[in-house]
């Protein structure tokens, strides 16, 4: 998700490859531990031995079906000319219907709402062994400190810290599970509870076993993480890094349960994960715990960063400012995401106080995100023609353990479940505003054939009595065919305010599926006067047009294809260049045309979307200074029921 190392060659394992991944992918389901057995012994009706021994069997078997066996076997092979996550598993799609859309909007809301809670939840568990040393540590403050510096410095980019992820996260791992076998060799046979036959006795037999579940499953809440930064990190390492990962994840969650039945009732604050370190070491081992917290949420927080781009790309999500604040490939950053960040982060914890409260909303928000991935991967393999049965019961196997997780994680709404879907709900509603509210504006989008306006240009572009705009005049279009364009761009040449040039430049910028394709097209539709660009980019590639375009226009002149002189003599006498500007048009829904309800509702949640969007001379990195910004009415025809007469 994030962009906090190099990026890698994509499938090609290598040691530095491993060691860059656990820095990366494995902070949020590395920080786990912190506080699944803590939830789990809060919420028990009673502290007894099936407790113990059903929810490490839950633990062992939801991290071998959802992380093992969905993520790390089935997702990590589909992927997007190397990239995965949920945003390139819509762009992969042949067939990509309003259904599929809103699967990815409501799996894409729920992600970006973990990117509140995760860093909420991670760093705050971490500060409260403080506790252990002096209860009357005030924990908030520290937290709140902590993200002041963590966002402030995402301006800067995170690469320069990014190099000591790895080698920390290494250190965690092997601290986790080397405390955990401290304890395990005192009751080695608590390691039978890998028999699913626990899991089952605790879920039929232990009183409100299923509802545990929502503790259950925060030890897999990093699982989709794996998927999204396929891309920085390859397959290969990945599926390497998490053998290591899982061993020690186990290891560490048997020798607390080991602890527990040795300790018996823990107190009402004491956290098992803190409990089992020695004495000697739990200075040592909170400092190191924050950092791999703060490690977690540097992914999270990149990794947020990095969705909300792709979404952009596929018109998921309003236009906003995008930075690149290093030279490593894939990191960016979002001025407004990350503000946004800082202070949803600082709410949730000023608001919850403690870790313990915030379990319930941490757990819904991706519990959403992996059924939103399990039924588009499901939709998508079927799409391949995957064998249906086969599809049929990976589907129905996942519904059925994603749906008990949900049951269960919405058994705790009133305790902060409802928070996850207030906030998923703000990042739904913009992204469904935005996407739908375009496809209804585009509905009334007209093409017109360039061939009946051949002459008409021509004429116009060495029509003296019309005064010259510029010498080079240049629209930005949608129209995916060469001969065809907007209607609203000949209403602008011709019908609102004629525009003469001598070169009008059409240009296309095409989005396509592969993220970091990188080229373009000429085509000269008319010699010299009419010339259109196909900009054919990955949806990772930041739309730097106006750069791009001026790279082009040397790539010309060096052919000779073009000539770049000024259309007036006295600048062409001293060879002063050609003047270039640059036309965008916004289309506006006249007030007279009747839509239906659920249009202007959409048009309405549009409008709201609009709010976060920035210009598209900011989005396209265009010269403001030479940029003409235009609004045209959309047309619509529709039936006049009544015909205005004249008076006699």
């Amino acid at each position: 998700m994030g962009g906090n190392g190099k990026h890698l060659n994509i499938g090609k394992l290598s040691a530095a490859g491993v060691l860059v991944t656990l820095g990366i992918v494995f902070g949020d389901l590395g920080t786990s531990p912190l506080y699944v057995m803590k939830a789990i012994v809060k919420g028990g009706a009673e502290f007894n031995e099936l407790l113990i021994y059903g929810s490490l069997s839950c633990i062992f078997w939801t991290l071998t079906l959802q992380t093992t066996t969905k993520y790390i076997i089935i997702a990590l092979r589909v992927d997007n000319k190397g990239e995965g996550g949920i945003l390139s598993l819509f762009a992969l799609m042949r067939r990509k219907t309003s259904w599929a859309a809103l699967l990815t909007m409501m799996g894409g809301a729920a992600l970006l709402a973990d990117g509140v809670i995760t860093p909420a939840i991670t760093v705050t568990s971490s500060v409260e062994g403080l506790k252990m040393l002096n209860p009357d540590i005030p924990i908030v403050p520290i937290v709140l400190l902590i993200f002041g510096i963590l966002f402030f410095i995402q301006q800067f980019g995170s690469a320069k810290v990014g190099s000591s992820f790895g080698p920390i996260m290494v250190i965690w791992f092997l601290i986790l599970g080397i405390i955990g076998i401290s304890h395990l060799v005192y009751n080695p046979g608590i390691l039978k509870a890998v028999n699913p036959v626990y899991a089952a006795r605790l879920l039929g037999e232990y009183p409100g076993g299923f509802i545990l579940l929502g503790a259950v499953f925060l030890c897999t809440t990093g699982a989709e993480a794996l998927y999204a930064d396929l891309g920085h990190c390859g397959r290969s390492n990945i599926q390497v890094a998490w053998i290591f990962v899982k061993v020690s994840l186990l290891l560490n969650y048997f020798g607390q349960g080991a602890w527990l039945l040795a300790n018996g009732v823990p107190e009402a604050d004491l956290n098992p994960f803190f409990a089992i370190m020695p004495n000697w070491f739990l200075i040592p081992g909170i400092l190191l715990a924050t950092a791999a917290s703060i490690i977690a949420s540097q992914a999270i927080i990149s990794g947020s960063f990095t969705i909300v781009k792709e979404a952009i790309s596929l018109n998921l999500w309003p236009k906003v400012k995008v930075l690149n604040p290093t030279h490593v490939k894939g990191q960016v950053y979002l001025p407004f995401v990350n503000w946004y960040l800082w202070f949803a982060c600082s709410l949730v914890v000023i608001f919850f106080r403690a870790s313990a409260n915030m379990e319930a909303a941490y757990g819904l928000a991706i519990n959403i995100t992996e059924m939103m991935t399990t039924f588009l991967l499901t939709y998508y393999l079927y799409q391949k023609g995957v064998n249906h049965r086969l599809v049929l019961v990976i589907f129905m196997v996942y519904l059925t353990i994603e749906s008990s997780f949900l049951i269960a994680n919405l058994h705790k709404f009133n305790e902060g479940g409802w928070f996850t879907l207030l906030l998923a709900s703000i990042f739904f509603i913009i992204m469904y505003g935005w996407y739908f509210g375009r496809k209804l504006k585009n509905r009334y989008v007209t093409f017109t054939n360039l061939d009946k306006y051949i002459e008409p240009l021509k004429d116009l572009s060495k029509d003296e009595t019309v005064p010259r705009t510029a010498t080079n005049l240049v629209y930005i279009i949608k129209a995916n065919k060469p001969d065809q364009v907007e209607s609203k761009v000949i209403y602008s040449i011709f019908h609102k305010q004629p525009k003469r040039a001598d070169t009008y430049w059409f240009l296309h910028v095409d989005v396509v599926d592969e993220p970091n394709r990188f080229e373009y097209q000429v085509t000269q539709i008319i010699p010299g006067i009419l010339i259109r660009i196909d900009f054919h980019m990955g949806f990772k590639v930041e739309p730097k047009i106006n750069l791009y375009f001026k790279e082009i226009l040397e790539d010309l002149v060096n052919s000779g294809e073009i000539k770049l002189k000024s259309s007036y003599d006295s600048l062409r006498k001293h060879e002063l260049p050609a003047d270039f500007k640059f036309v965008l048009i916004d289309r506006i829904m006249p007030r007279d045309y009747t839509l239906s309800n659920s249009e202007n509702f959409t048009l309405t949640l549009h409008g709201l979307s609009r709010l976060v969007c920035i210009s598209d001379i900011k989005a396209l990195h265009l010269d403001s200074c030479n940029t003409i910004e235009e609004q045209v009415p959309i047309t619509i025809n529709q039936p006049i029921s009544q015909r205005i007469v004249r008076a006699r």
